[in-house]
């Protein structure tokens, strides 16, 4: 206690110490105070007292100076050395000369200080008063505090027991009313932090009143209103959380609609809506493979518009491409969900029909090419007519790919615009 009472370590050890260091000086103070009114008492009562011997002693003196008697003399002085408050005498004449000179110490051993009293030396003859000379009586600041030593001890040993007493009940004090509920509050404190419950409300084991207990109070209304704004964030990051992923849902069903948008976009032709030609061979050759597994029929259509760079020049590409759009709308009214449509040049287009004949994709090919001839198209006032040429084929045994197909296909196709066009050859 006492080591932490020089090195202190928290706050009640420092506040104890300041206290306890003011006591102290306090204390220290007074006593010397004391000390000091003690020891100019004593002074004075000791200057008293050696009035007093003058008082006695000057007589007979003076009768040993008058009858110049000086081995009573000398015996009055040894006397007046020998008193324990006297540490010296000074006899003078009338003319000032030392007649005796004593001293009860040592020249070696002088007193800090020396204080003395006069008085004159007169014999009365015939009533007129004769000056025989002076005596001089001498006591010293070791006399003083010979008297003043015993009493001083006293109060010194009770300044140190009073000083004990209070130094244990101030730190008993401290101890029970302030180190202690701080202690217990910090450790509380600490349990709050490690466990990061902040449901949790701090509970001292005092009882009183005071300022120890306004802290835990204002800790626990800390407390509770950390917890709220805790439950608080927790909502609003939860409600966050739940705008982001709807955010995130919402985006993502986005992406995927235009990502649909950009397969089709791949995969079809912008202009007619028929598939590719790239796309439209990947599936045909899937289809292709999947009728050969299966030994089921496949036919393949290719078809060309006749005179279609005519048309352009004539009408212009404006109408040229409203002449593409309205010839892959009135042949798709005659197709199945399973046939295939794509448009794999400018003005060509082809057709993949799977379980397929050949005489069942002739037949679908002489009402594509008459629908078509047959079919009349108005843009902006000006009515167009146009024909279609058209090759069929369909799988043969020894065909491994799709592409047998597309050339024998091409050969027919051929064929009929050698022979006049809008023609079906099979």
């Amino acid at each position: 206690m006492f080591i932490n009472f020089l090195h202190p370590e928290n706050l009640s050890q420092k506040v104890l110490r300041v206290i306890f260091s003011i006591y102290l000086g306090v204390t220290c103070l007074v006593t010397i105070v004391q000390f000091l009114t003690e020891y100019m008492t004593t002074q004075d009562s000791i200057v008293r007292e050696l009035q007093q011997l003058e008082q006695t002693v000057t007589d007979p003196i003076a009768t040993s100076l008058w009858q110049y008697n000086s081995k009573q003399l000398d015996v009055l002085v040894t006397g007046l050395l020998k008193m324990p408050i006297i540490e010296g005498v000074d006899i003078f004449d009338s003319n000032g000369e030392k007649i005796i000179s004593r001293r009860s110490y040592n020249q070696s051993s002088v007193p800090l200080s020396l204080f003395d009293t006069k008085s004159d030396l007169k014999w009365v003859l015939n009533e007129t008063e004769i000056n025989l000379g002076l005596l001089t009586l001498y006591s010293s600041s070791e006399v003083v505090l010979g008297r003043v030593l015993f009493g001083f001890t006293l109060i010194a040993i009770t300044a140190i027991i009073k000083l004990s007493i209070l130094f244990w009940l101030f730190v008993w004090a401290f101890d029970r009313f302030l180190a202690t509920p701080l202690k217990e509050l910090m450790s509380q404190v600490d349990e709050v932090q490690l466990s990061q419950n902040f449901s949790k409300r701090i509970n001292l084991s005092i009882t009183e009143q005071n300022e120890v207990s306004k802290l835990q109070d204002h800790m626990n209304n800390m407390l509770s209103a950390m917890e709220k704004g805790r439950k608080q964030l927790l909502q609003d990051e939860q409600a966050k959380r739940k705008w982001l992923e709807d955010a995130v849902a919402k985006r993502t069903e986005e992406l995927q609609i235009l990502n649909e948008k950009l397969k089709d976009l791949a995969a079809y032709d912008s202009l007619t809506g028929a598939l590719n030609r790239g796309n439209f061979f990947e599936t045909a050759r899937h289809l292709f493979v999947l009728a050969q597994r299966q030994k089921s029929p496949a036919s393949f259509i290719l078809m060309d518009l006749d005179h279609f760079k005519i048309v352009n020049d004539t009408y212009g590409h404006f109408v040229g491409d409203k002449v593409l759009s309205h010839f892959t709308q009135t042949i798709q009214t005659f197709l199945r969900k399973s046939d295939l449509l794509g448009r794999i040049g400018g003005e060509e287009f082809a057709i993949f029909l799977p379980d397929t004949e050949i005489e069942g994709a002739g037949h679908l090919a002489d009402k594509l090419r008459n629908a078509i001839r047959d079919a009349v198209l108005e843009v902006d006032g000006q009515t167009i007519t146009y024909t279609v040429s058209f090759g069929v084929t369909s799988s043969e045994p020894k065909d491994t790919s799709l592409d047998a197909l597309f050339k024998r296909a091409d050969l027919k196709l051929y064929g009929a615009k050698e022979k006049g066009r809008d023609r079906v050859e099979r």
